[in-house]
């Protein structure tokens, strides 16, 4: 199950929350499958201003991004390929999405966790 959070400056995420939702959720998709879709989890966050800094600044042209799926795609063969793909989707949904001025800001990290780790509902995931 892909669950994603995404921080992005209050000011451009306002407005642009449901292109953005169908970017993100396009772009899992685009790596693992249709079958993915129904899964895709997105928690979007605005960031007020001055709550993002970079180099002791703020700025609003950072995003970042983290998705947690199952430890068992680190441990896949194509491991490296998928990681990639996933990285390069996410980042060109958001910028695809609220401009690319923000790809040198993008941060996007990957979160393992155990099938053992993992509840919907109170229920352990399947």
């Amino acid at each position: 199950m892909p669950h994603l959070t995404a921080h992005i400056a209050e000011a451009r995420l306002t407005g642009n929350e449901p292109a953005l939702v169908t970017a993100l959720t396009d772009a899992i998709v685009h790596v693992y499958g249709e079958w993915a879709r129904p899964l895709v989890s997105i928690r979007l966050s605005g960031v007020p201003a001055g709550r993002f800094a970079q180099g002791g600044a703020p700025v609003d042209t950072s995003v970042s991004v983290t998705l947690g799926v199952r430890a068992g795609v680190f441990d896949r063969p194509d491991a490296a390929e998928i990681t990639t793909r996933l990285g390069a989707a996410l980042t060109d949904a958001v910028t695809s999405v609220l401009g690319e001025e923000l790809r040198p800001g993008t941060t996007v990290e990957l979160l393992a966790s155990s099938p053992d780790r993992t509840f919907v509902g109170g229920l352990l995931a399947p």
